[in-house]
């Protein structure tokens, strides 16, 4: 996995991530939106626009934002 959305998210939920990702592997779950770890390319571009600077690369996140690269893994059906 490369970007990984965190907790920011779930108060904004804007959107302007989907928009620009040229691989459409974020998905909008019911309390945020979510990238799928086996389709993202790591280009950055969902980081680059996110209005509450909610999406960090994975070996960026701090220690409380790490179960979200699980809840991410968990939307998807993934382990």
């Amino acid at each position: 996995m490369a970007f990984v959305i965190t907790a920011p998210c779930k108060e904004e939920k804007s959107g302007e991530c989907v928009d620009v990702c040229p691989v459409d592997c974020i998905e909008e779950g019911k309390d945020m939106f979510y990238i799928d770890p086996s389709i993202c390319i790591d280009c950055g571009a969902c980081e680059a626009v996110c209005p509450v600077e909610a999406i960090y690369y994975e070996e960026d996140l701090i220690e409380e934002d790490q179960p979200y690269v699980e809840k991410a893994k968990e939307f998807f059906g993934q382990k």
